[in-house]
């Protein structure tokens, strides 16, 4: 059981060149980088709210090959949450979860609790798609994890990705609303909650 400290460990794992760094970093800065350059491990940090306080999303965008086993098992064990991405443009890109996977499932042991994403990235570069939505879906299904396909390029599912992920935490409250700014549901709820009704 990972300590309950102030941060909330997203991992990001997945090929070469499928996007993982373009989906983080459009997801923490709103930006979006053409040009390919492989990462060996980043780690960027978003404040989310988590348990009713403010917490740090803390996402670790780790590298496509396979040359750091050693800081890969690192990251899994210290991870709360995983998003496995792969392009849907990339069969390959695909298999190549799977032995991740299985890591995952190996290290944390009962998985059934954990937040796992599959993504399929990309998904604006249709013509040339090599896997299926429904494909990854069965996928998702076997792996017993929350499915999605996105477009860093395009922001498309994006914020929601990470929404869905929080989402997918049992133990802990987490999303990305921060309190400060509720939303006018809750508010209009808080309002009525302090009135008394005379009948």
């Amino acid at each position: 059981m990972p300590e309950q400290s102030n941060d909330y460990r997203v991992v990001v794992f997945g090929a070469g060149g499928v996007g993982k760094s373009s989906l983080v970093l459009r997801f923490v800065k709103g930006t979006f980088r053409e040009s390919y350059i492989p990462t060996i491990e980043d780690t960027y940090r978003q404040v989310i709210s988590c348990d009713k306080s403010i917490c740090t999303l803390q996402i670790t965008d780790t590298t496509g090959s396979h040359q750091f086993p050693a800081m890969q098992r690192l990251s899994i064990s210290k991870g709360h949450a995983f998003i496995l991405v792969y392009s849907i443009t990339s069969h390959q890109s695909l298999e190549e979860l799977k032995p991740i996977y299985d890591q995952i499932c190996q290290i944390k042991g009962d998985i059934e609790s954990i937040p796992i994403m599959l993504v399929g990235n990309k998904n604006d570069e249709n013509q040339n798609r090599e896997v299926e939505s429904s494909e990854g879906e069965a996928i998702a299904k076997k792996w017993k994890c929350a499915f999605m396909e996105t477009s860093a390029k395009m922001n498309h599912n994006v914020k929601e990705l990470f929404q869905e992920l929080l989402n997918l935490e049992k133990r802990r409250t987490v999303s990305l609303q921060i309190d400060g700014k509720k939303s006018k549901q809750q508010k209009r709820k808080e309002k009525l909650k302090g009135k008394c009704v005379v009948m």
